[in-house]
């Protein structure tokens, strides 16, 4: 998990040692259309049929600082986002108007012991992951600061959408530890190792129009557009198959850095798998009758 390098522009941090303890509030309900989970995580669901799921950091205090009970709720919301077969896509935003998430929250690490941070470890590993393996397509909404663990959630996902006034890298070597929400795994698969390798050591941070070049965004938006534009490509993915959407995503992660041979065998696993489903004679019969498919997502 990712050590939080902006503390120059950070906003005073709410979390302290006792919030430590945290694992996360129950879920509960918030503003109509939207599911709290904990007091930093909420999920909101977009378009015909609530396909489109935006998880939103929120934690705005903080700038988003990823404290123990913040990655708990996070790892819950994943858990329920990757059991509910409605989701098409996932979006993942922010409600803080000049960062996406700058990382690890330092200040709650600050009264940690050696074991008061093994203990946050496995905590904070489960929400990188549940970002990561959420089973459906996902896109990362940034603006701002995404340094550390922040930039390691938006790597997490597919898809990365920032506007102009993004900001992100791995800083990490510059307080002593390394990237260990997967950005040294993340990193290399989207720019190559010898780039990867010069962003980690100098723990340079990049801003938007640099990483858009160096491939480290997807798409550039207008300041203050990422959102919007993360939620219409999110809007034209899941008007998709959703049993196409989430067997492409497998193929594709699974049979990233195989070789080809090894590659075509997990791609004809993951075409058997779609080859009979409900969504497949729909999209057949939906071309041949001129007509928008409607997905039975079995």
């Amino acid at each position: 998990m990712g050590e939080d390098t902006a503390r120059a522009e950070q906003a005073p941090q709410a979390a302290g040692a006792g919030e430590a303890a945290g694992s996360g509030r129950p879920a509960q309900s918030g503003q109509a259309g939207e599911r709290r989970y904990g007091a930093f995580v909420a999920v909101r669901r977009h378009g015909d049929g609530g396909h489109v799921a935006e998880l939103v950091l929120d934690r705005p205090e903080a700038m988003n600082a990823v404290s123990t009970e913040m990655a708990a709720s996070l790892a819950a919301a994943c858990d329920a986002l990757a059991a509910d077969r409605s989701v098409r896509v996932a979006v993942v935003t922010s409600s803080h108007p000049r960062a996406f998430c700058v990382g690890a929250d330092l200040k709650e690490r600050n009264g940690f012991s050696d074991a008061d941070l093994m203990r946050q470890r496995p905590v904070a590993r489960a929400a990188y992951t549940g970002v990561l393996e959420l089973p459906m397509p996902t896109v990362a909404a940034v603006h701002g600061y995404a340094l550390g663990g922040g930039f390691e959630l938006a790597l997490s996902c597919d898809l990365i959408v920032a506007d102009a006034t993004a900001v992100v890298g791995l800083p990490e070597v510059s307080v002593g530890v390394i990237p260990g929400g997967g950005g040294t795994q993340l990193l290399p698969r989207r720019v190559g190792a010898a780039r990867a390798a010069e962003l980690v050591f100098t723990a340079r941070r990049v801003e938007a129009g640099e990483a858009r070049e160096l491939g480290l965004v997807d798409v550039l938006a207008a300041r203050g557009g990422d959102r919007d534009e993360a939620l219409s490509l999110a809007g034209r993915i899941a008007a998709n198959s959703p049993v196409g959407l989430r067997a492409a995503k497998r193929a594709l992660r699974l049979g990233h850095g195989l070789d080809l041979r090894t590659g075509l065998d997990v791609e004809d696993g993951a075409w058997r798998s779609v080859a009979f489903s409900g969504d497949r004679a729909e999209g057949v019969a939906a071309f041949n009758e001129k007509r928008r498919p409607q997905w039975p997502g079995e």
